[in-house]
């Protein structure tokens, strides 16, 4: 790590991320983002050139590959494992930020797009969902999961999963987030017996 005081890119990233899982992205300017992430506004500009989109593309592929190398690990240990770390991870994110902050995959996929247009953040979001869903089909069907019902189960636990992260937001509680689990781990215990 150098000790330049210059915020580094992946630092601007992470705070874009994190200030779009708390506000969402309509709501947060990339004057904020930079603020945020503790960057002066010209040094976010320099890494993203393109502006909020371009930053905000890059936070949700950043948050992307962050949950898919816990997802990777985990799921080697099988499907259950995966799923209890997919449930974990966002657990510690809603508890820690007291409720505040949430997913900025599913900010930024919930974004009214402007008309006729698909922003680069919101393709980005779709591509991140699929990735996601990709691994946890792929770890159902190495476990005895039928490949249609691997495909089906893993949109289902993501799908279920960031929901649950918004219901925990709303409820402030954990409570959804143990019942998702408790349900979701029946259906992969299942779907593996094979």
């Amino acid at each position: 790590m150098t000790k330049s005081s210059a915020p580094s890119r992946e630092r601007i990233v992470a705070g874009a991320a994190d200030m779009i899982s708390r506000r969402g992205l309509s709501a947060t300017s990339i004057r904020e983002m930079a603020k945020h992430a503790k960057a002066p506004l010209g040094s976010t500009y320099h890494y993203f050139p393109e502006g909020k989109q371009q930053l905000a593309t890059e936070a949700v592929r950043f948050t992307g590959e962050w949950v898919a190398r816990s997802l990777r690990k985990e799921l080697e240990a099988g499907p259950a494992a995966g799923l209890r770390a997919f449930l974990d991870l966002w657990r510690k994110i809603v508890v820690e930020s007291d409720f505040h902050a949430g997913c900025p995959v599913l900010a930024v996929a919930i974004e009214e797009p402007p008309a006729g247009e698909i922003p680069p953040a919101l393709t980005a979001a779709a591509d991140v969902f699929e990735q996601w869903e990709g691994l946890l089909a792929d770890s159902l069907r190495a476990h005895g999961a039928e490949a249609g019902q691997a495909a089906q189960l893993a949109t289902l636990i993501v799908a279920a999963v960031e929901g649950t992260v918004a219901m925990c937001r709303a409820k402030r509680s954990t409570q959804p987030l143990d019942r998702t689990a408790e349900q979701l781990q029946a259906l992969i215990a299942g779907a593996v017996k094979g």
